[in-house]
């Protein structure tokens, strides 16, 4: 890693596979009943509860209970707190999962992997793997940048773009939000790498030496820094 870059060790946690979803996304399709239940809530403008869904398609309601927690591991259905009460009780409401949101949890599985797999190298050989693959990343995002724009206001336009909610401070900034937090919580060293480099070749260019670049992650649990000297 380069002089005064820094990025935490890993945690120890491992990710989680993905061959469970997967088993589980295929087993709940699997049942008739339970698509019914899912085409029941994909059709149906708002969410519904238990009680409703059995109503519906003349099924008891433990039944219906049953399948949508299946339906919930296979994260094909979500759910919702509803606004009434019962005995004290929150109602619950569900929800099917759109495709998008699928998507998106597909796109996290990816990132567990890919970092899974740096994380189990050589910890150099890991960190350095990580770092290079942020400046490409980078570099495919200066692409598209303006010329026109100095490095250091081009570094927080497009860590604004990909989410990380930056505040800068002087040579200060702060990342106040992260796209890539559950992943980074589990695999610090890969994920923090990649971003130290991507922020790293976004300040290198033509002219003026960059600034050192550090990256201090989670100095609060939703809060991570860079520090440019």
């Amino acid at each position: 890693m380069p002089a005064g870059s820094e990025a935490v060790q890993q945690t120890g946690r491992s990710a989680p596979g993905s061959t469970r979803r997967n088993e589980n996304y295929h087993a709940a399709l699997a049942s008739r009943t339970r698509r019914g239940v899912l085409d029941a809530l994909a059709r149906s403008s708002e969410p519904l509860d238990a009680q409703a869904i059995a109503g519906a398609l003349e099924l008891h309601v433990s039944t219906v209970r049953f399948h949508l927690d299946q339906l919930e591991e296979a994260r094909l259905v979500r759910r919702e707190s509803g606004g009434d009460r019962r005995r004290g009780r929150p109602r619950v409401l569900y929800a099917a999962v759109l495709e998008a949101e699928r998507d998106e949890g597909s796109r996290e599985q990816l990132i567990e992997v890919l970092a899974g797999a740096l994380a189990h190298r050589d910890a150099d050989q890991g960190r350095s793997s990580a770092i290079n693959a942020g400046r490409d990343w980078a570099r495919g995002l200066v692409a598209e940048r303006s010329d026109s724009v100095d490095r250091r206001s081009g570094l927080l336009e497009v860590l604004d773009g990909l989410g990380f909610d930056p505040a800068p401070d002087g040579d200060v900034v702060q990342l106040r939000g992260c796209p890539f937090r559950d992943a980074a919580r589990r695999h610090p060293q890969v994920v923090c790498s990649v971003h130290l480099g991507l922020v790293q070749q976004l300040l290198d260019g033509d002219g003026d030496a960059p600034p050192d670049v550090r990256l201090l992650p989670f100095v609060q649990p939703s809060l991570c820094v860079i520090t440019l000297t």
